[in-house]
């Protein structure tokens, strides 16, 4: 019986750890699931390659919540150790006209361009000593006619970041993770995995640079929803349909800037939650 999902946290349970895999729990403004994953061998069987994947669950990240900072500061310093020294390229996947699939869009438009600065603005100190970082929002191949790889690719060849940050929106297969979870992953992603549409894997292996994926579910499918439920397995030939819920404009907007604020203080460590915040 299969789950769909983009999720390590829902392949890999504490009580059934398969060899060479490894979970921490930590957390203060979130709980925090950390899976280690030793190498490739478990790709097919838990869908996850070799690598490190960091969940970080809450109540819904479309309410307000008097941890706000708490979690922005949390989120950033998950961040942070995955990310090498020099320059940094933030892209921002999916299509901003399906609010569902918005959530890397409006999270890119909300991240501190930097790059363009530090040439044109030598003499100030504090501009200089901002990291150099870049973003962009290429749309899906369905508008470009592009894959979304081979534009990042292009990208990271002309202005070569140390590293690359994606953020997409994602598939989950329990309900009570949809706009509650963030994953953050240093193995890359392939978009569009969990809605069976997968793209070119954005990865280290393909763009040359370490790729950090970072995501949110806001979406799950009706089948792996009766699938949880009930148990009852559910021909794949039968009509599908992505569930999402019912505040989806309210979740991506907010969903969207706790991953900038927090995508910000991982890359500018110089700036506060307050300098963050009055930027957007």
């Amino acid at each position: 019986m299969q789950f769909r999902s983009d999720l390590a946290v829902e392949q890999v349970t504490a009580e059934h750890l398969p060899e060479g895999v490894h979970m921490k729990k930590r957390g203060k403004a979130f709980e925090i699931t950390e899976i280690l994953i030793d190498d490739d061998c478990y790709k097919n069987s838990l869908g996850k390659g070799k690598g490190k994947y960091i969940t970080l669950e809450s109540e819904s990240l479309s309410r307000f919540s008097d941890l706000y900072e708490d979690m922005v500061n949390e989120l950033a310093d998950e961040i942070k150790p995955l990310i090498p020294d020099g320059e940094v390229f933030v892209a921002g996947l999916g299509n901003r006209d399906i609010t569902s699939d918005a959530v890397g869009v409006k999270s890119a438009e909300k991240i501190l361009a930097t790059r363009h600065l530090q040439n044109e603005l030598e003499k100030e100190d504090f501009l200089n000593s901002l990291r150099r970082v870049s973003t962009l929002s290429g749309g899906v191949m369905g508008q470009t006619g592009i894959e979304t790889a081979e534009l990042i690719k292009a990208v990271c060849s002309e202005i070569k970041p140390s590293a690359v940050i994606v953020i997409d929106a994602l598939a989950c297969s329990d309900i009570s993770r949809l706009g509650t979870t963030i994953q953050i992953s240093d193995s890359g992603i392939s978009p569009g995995s969990g809605v069976s549409n997968a793209r070119k894997e954005l990865s280290s292996k393909n763009m040359g640079v370490p790729v950090i994926a970072i995501g949110v579910p806001t979406v799950v499918d009706m089948h792996t929803i009766v699938r949880s439920l009930t148990g009852i397995d559910i021909d794949d030939d039968l009509p599908n349909i992505m569930v999402t819920p019912k505040d989806i404009d309210r979740l991506t907007e907010r969903a969207s800037q706790l991953i900038a604020f927090g995508i910000n203080l991982a890359l500018q460590p110089k700036l506060t939650f307050d300098d963050v915040r009055g930027l957007f």
